[in-house]
């Protein structure tokens, strides 16, 4: 019956919320109390728990709604929501998400155009990424399939330092496509880029602290320069 009601509830746009109840929205007669600093208080009266939150300036927060009777905690609700949102954002933004990148290539491609591929699948890897290398083969060049295994080759020799074939290559219609994986994992790259950044900028500031010094001595310079020009005038007279 109450799966029934809570979902004519949903159905009528009304959503169940994930917020744990806290203060007067909590409704039964007694509560299992933690105290601020994490102690047992013990079973409760509601309107005790309620008094003690007024008493600490605190919230009483219902942590264990399921519990008989339910526990609930002293605690500084809109602090304990701020922290957790950062933690969730920090932890979002440590996450790796492996990228597989693509790179196509032609079996007669120029060096100049090799070099510059070969520097996008180079900076791929060092990200952490995949990279799915592709050989486009177009009217004759399709009777040639040892043209594309050859170059898949040598691409995969010339960064071999960051990556290894994960995927032998493969014919797949007109194409030819193999697969490079990174040594590194995506977590170790991102904790890398993190480092190289905060030493650019610990560089930057650096540079930045050498010009001032550097041009408050040379304003500092004339005026000496002046201070001393009257001491010699009477000498000369």
């Amino acid at each position: 019956m109450a799966v029934c009601q809570a979902a004519a509830w949903c159905y009528r746009g009304g959503s169940i919320s994930a917020e744990p109840r806290i203060n007067d929205r909590i409704r039964v007669p007694e509560v299992r109390l933690v105290g601020p600093s994490g102690e047992q208080v013990g079973i409760v009266p509601l309107a005790k728990a309620l008094e003690l939150a007024q008493e600490y300036d605190l919230d009483l927060v219902e942590v264990a709604a399921t519990a008989r009777p339910p526990v609930c905690k002293l605690m500084d609700y809109g602090k304990f929501k701020y922290e957790s949102a950062m933690k969730a954002r920090e932890a979002r933004k440590n996450q790796a998400h492996t990228v597989i990148k693509e790179m196509k290539l032609r079996p007669k491609i120029d060096p100049h155009d090799y070099d510059t591929k070969k520097g996008h699948v180079v900076r791929f890897l060092k990200q952490g990424d995949k990279v799915k290398i592709t050989i486009m083969f177009r009217g004759r060049e399709q009777s040639r399939p040892e043209l594309g295994f050859r170059l898949l080759q040598r691409l995969a020799s010339d960064v071999e330092e960051l990556g290894f074939i994960e995927s032998n290559p493969k014919q797949d219609g007109r194409n030819m496509i193999m697969v490079l994986g990174p040594h590194k994992k995506k977590t170790e790259a991102m904790a890398e880029a993190r480092e190289a950044q905060a030493a650019r900028k610990a560089e930057r500031q650096g540079y930045t602290h050498d010009d001032a010094e550097s041009a408050d001595e040379a304003a500092e310079a004339p005026a000496e320069a002046t201070s001393e020009a009257p001491a010699e005038t009477p000498s000369e007279a």
